[in-house]
């Protein structure tokens, strides 16, 4: 193995001994996913809208912390708001333990339930960017694309991991045995975090996280066009393929996550190599062709393609802007900016269900695909025309 091959495959595995912090995090975020639903319609008997709320309130929480958590690990460090993250972690899988073994008080039991819910929105917030940045603070923003190739990497397979996984552990013991694991994983989580080196501290001008904000809008903007197309796939493909009368709807997302994640692994150096503009333009154009071959799909097989092809479009487009974002972003504010582009996935994953939803209900399902390949042109567009007005100031990247 040649010196080159010896250091890249170090490298990466520094990156991934920090990364896997948040696929952790994401697996306990799996766990409950398919079992909770049940838990409170059958269990506690409440009704549907209270299983949306036990499922939805974490995602609502991690959208309003991501802010805080910026700041915060903008100034006491990455490595902090990943301990802290953690630590909040194994808090949550005590609550959610003691709610399920409360299930004979249903209202203290959702209570608490939505309690550890909200406990781990903050803990992804907390996690996911500063893992991020701790990794880059360790080996260079030269390595911005790689970190967050490994770290989307992370997440997407922690979730796959994660549901069935739980489903699993529910069957064969009981389902309070999914708050123990979470606990469990938090903890082990917390001492290896613990004898990792932390990235040096940045000093510099700590802007208001609204200036950082404003100025990460552009970008945060053509990330939200590709990720309506993500929600949009999640949210609708099975219903979609129900009404056409088709089977394996859930071939789809499969190959929607395989997909992303081979083009992760097969183009390592590509925003490199290229540049983010670049880059995400091109994954843009074939994002919108793989939606556009959902809504036009005659087959099972070729909307199957269609999901993949838009898994392969979307693979680089956070990396891609996040390296035009920290490449303008002084270095002393990177959580707070990677924080404030995260925000407008959140927020488009988030709204793409109700919002696509008001379309399918007037113009049919089909519609919502097209609808979403229609965002990712956008998208295109505004990313071609950031990468002129910024082809004089190069990437501070090598």
């Amino acid at each position: 193995m040649d010196t080159g091959t010896t250091t890249s495959t170090r490298l990466n595995l520094s990156i991934i001994f920090i990364v896997c912090f948040n696929f952790m995090s994401y697996v306990a975020n799996g766990l409950p996913l398919a079992v909770l639903p049940g838990f409170v319609l059958n269990d506690l008997g409440f009704g549907t809208v209270w299983a949306g709320i036990v499922i939805g309130t974490q995602y609502v929480s991690t959208l309003l912390s991501r802010p805080l958590a910026g700041v915060l690990a903008d100034r006491f460090g990455a490595k902090w708001a990943v301990i802290v993250g953690l630590t909040g972690l194994a808090l949550c899988g005590v609550l959610t333990t003691l709610a399920i073994v409360m299930h004979a008080s249903p209202s203290l039991s959702v209570s608490i339930l939505i309690g550890a819910r909200i406990i781990q929105g903050i803990v992804s917030a907390m996690i996911s960017t500063p893992c991020c940045t701790w990794a880059i603070g360790l080996h260079g923003k030269a390595h911005t694309a790689r970190v967050m190739s490994w770290n989307g990497i992370a997440a997407y397979g922690g979730i796959a991991v994660g549901a069935p996984l739980g489903v699993l552990i529910s069957d064969q013991f009981n389902l309070a045995s999914i708050g123990l694991c979470i606990v469990m994983l938090g903890l082990l989580a917390l001492l290896l975090a613990a004898v990792r080196r932390p990235a040096p501290l940045l000093r510099g001008e700590r802007l208001p996280f609204f200036d950082v904000f404003w100025s990460v809008v552009p970008n945060g903007l053509a990330l939200a066009c590709s990720s309506a197309g993500f929600g949009s796939l999640t949210a609708f493909i099975a219903l979609y393929f129900d009404s056409l009368g088709w089977a394996n709807a859930a071939w789809c997302l499969t190959g929607f996550g395989a997909a992303f994640i081979v083009a992760r692994l097969i183009t390592p150096n590509v925003v490199v190599r290229f540049g983010g503009y670049p880059v995400v333009t091109v994954c843009l154009l074939v994002q919108g062709l793989g939606l556009l071959l959902v809504w036009l799909a005659s087959s099972p097989e070729l909307a199957i393609f269609g999901a993949s092809l838009t898994g392969v479009g979307v693979s680089w487009v956070y990396p891609g802007l996040a390296v035009e974002t920290l490449a303008r972003t002084p270095d002393a504010n990177r959580n707070s900016a990677l924080s404030a582009l995260s925000l407008f996935f959140d927020l488009a994953v988030g709204l793409a269900g109700p919002l696509m939803g008001l379309a399918a209900a007037s113009l049919g399902l089909g519609q919502v695909f097209l609808g979403s390949a229609l965002l990712s042109g956008i998208g295109f567009m505004l990313v071609v025309f950031l990468r002129r007005r910024h082809q004089c100031r190069p990437l501070l990247v090598r």
